[in-house]
């Protein structure tokens, strides 16, 4: 992954990272690594660096509303060592988890197109057969389930996504489907903390 720090296979996102890095020159506005255990038995996938978030702390869901949610979630069932985290010297450790996207960069409007989504998988493909065989694979949303399943070689029509659907890859993992917390889903009501919790409920059934 050493190479991902400097890509620049999409001339959308470079040039959107680079017009952020004018706006606000205190920000990260480069690609984000995955962070958390480095062998672990969940890896969580979200969609993409938020603009005020991941791309400017440097670190997945670090800063944004949706790492909220979810670090409150993962310190609940056990996987963090805090509930919160604003920042990459805050002290959080992740436990047996791993926190990535499937795309490291900050896209326009939160929105990723195709050939991005295509560039960046070849980074999620090294993390995700960097887990130990039986691992537990949640994606964030449909975008984040379609990339694993390209990542892994697998049909999407085989396996569609659904909130709550389990996947399981013989001899390899078994993938999670959760609609993403963001913002817009809670206030929605798409998604809510019972139905996140039921997600991460099933979860540490699964890894026992």
């Amino acid at each position: 992954m050493s190479e991902l720090h400097g890509c620049q296979l999409c001339p959308r996102l470079s040039h959107y990272r680079s017009e952020q890095k004018q706006k606000y020159p205190d920000y990260h506005c480069l690609p984000v690594a995955g962070f958390g255990a480095a062998a672990p038995r969940l890896l969580i996938v979200g969609l993409a660096p938020g603009l005020h978030g991941a791309n400017a702390t440097g670190r997945p869901f670090t800063g944004d509303a949706s790492g909220g949610v979810l670090f409150q979630t993962l310190h609940r069932f056990g996987f963090a060592n805090m509930s919160s985290s604003r920042s990459q010297g805050d002290g959080m450790q992740l436990c047996g988890c791993r926190i990535t996207n499937a795309v490291k960069c900050v896209p326009p409007q939160n929105r990723p197109n195709g050939e991005e989504i295509r560039n960046c998988n070849p980074y999620l493909r090294d993390e995700i057969f960097g887990l130990q065989t039986g691992s537990i694979v949640l994606a964030l949303g449909a975008i984040a389930h379609r990339a694993v399943l390209q990542a892994l070689g697998r049909r999407q029509a085989e396996m569609p996504f659904r909130h709550g659907a389990e996947h399981r890859i013989p001899g390899q993992l078994q993938l999670v489907d959760c609609y993403h917390c963001s913002r817009y889903n809670f206030n929605t009501g798409r998604l809510n903390r019972i139905m996140f919790d039921r997600i991460f409920e099933r979860i540490v059934e699964l890894a026992r």
